[in-house]
């Protein structure tokens, strides 16, 4: 589920699905929801996304995977509704948007994390790129955000070994923004917000505007190739493998 606040003009959504806060269609079609009603409220000056608990989003529920498995559902049809349009929501609401990663993110929770405007990390925080693990390529944008945060050769590391990018080392490369213990991770950001939301908004937003046309030009392209991408890798017996791997507990066998 979602959970939604509305304090000050800081809208705040954590996603809050025990125990890691894997998400599922509903909340992801709540999450475009939240956005879309954010982006059109004059009241709402800076949105927060967080998850409760002590992980911030472990990517795509794997028990809706499977299902799509067994039900032959197109990879490409699921990210073209779910994760796509929500990216672009985030990199386009005229709005400052806010990660407060107060734990482990990995998959497609790792690119809503990277294509918000700023990053602010627990001191326990780890970003795990994810993919790999279950035979899958990158999507959720993180193919396009990744290397230009902390370069190709990085990106490709990280993502070929799928070893977990600490907290500190997420500061050093320019990953994530600032750097807190955990327990001040919520006070931090409220008062990082707090300051946006009293800021120039508009001009924030056309801020984000030159942004995104410098930097992310192609964002739209390189959703929709991503999407392309892990049609091919869903059909794969290198994703059967990271599944049946991922829900027995146990490495992969690949090779």
């Amino acid at each position: 589920m979602l959970r939604s606040d509305l304090n000050n003009s800081v809208l705040t959504l954590t996603i809050d699905r025990p125990p890691v806060n894997a998400l599922d269609h509903e909340t992801i079609y709540e999450l475009q929801k939240a956005l879309t009603k954010a982006a059109r409220d004059p009241g709402v000056r800076c949105v927060v996304l967080t998850g409760a608990g002590r992980s911030f989003c472990a990517g795509h529920d794997v028990t809706e995977m499977l299902a799509a498995r067994g039900e032959d559902i197109s990879y490409r049809e699921h990210l073209l509704k779910t994760y796509n349009p929500l990216i672009l929501q985030i990199r386009q609401i005229e709005k400052p948007v806010l990660a407060a990663i107060n734990g482990a993110v990995a998959g497609a929770g790792l690119g809503v994390a990277l294509a918000c405007d700023l990053r602010l990390a627990a001191d326990t925080a780890k970003f795990t790129v994810g993919f790999a693990g279950i035979g899958l390529a990158p999507d959720s944008g993180v193919s396009l955000f990744l290397p230009a945060l902390i370069g190709l050769g990085r990106a490709t590391e990280f993502a070929f070994s799928n070893a977990p990018i600490s907290a500190q080392q997420a500061l050093e490369w320019g990953l994530v923004n600032q750097v807190v213990k955990l327990e001040d991770l919520r006070a931090h950001t409220f008062t990082v917000a707090g300051m946006l939301a009293k800021g120039p908004t508009g001009a924030f937003g056309l801020a984000k505007r030159a942004f995104n046309r410098s930097v992310y030009p192609n964002l739209e392209d390189a959703l929709d190739y991503e999407s392309h991408l892990q049609e091919i890798a869903s059909k794969g017996e290198e994703h059967k493998e990271g599944v049946k791997a991922f829900l027995e507990k146990r490495l992969p066998g690949f090779g």
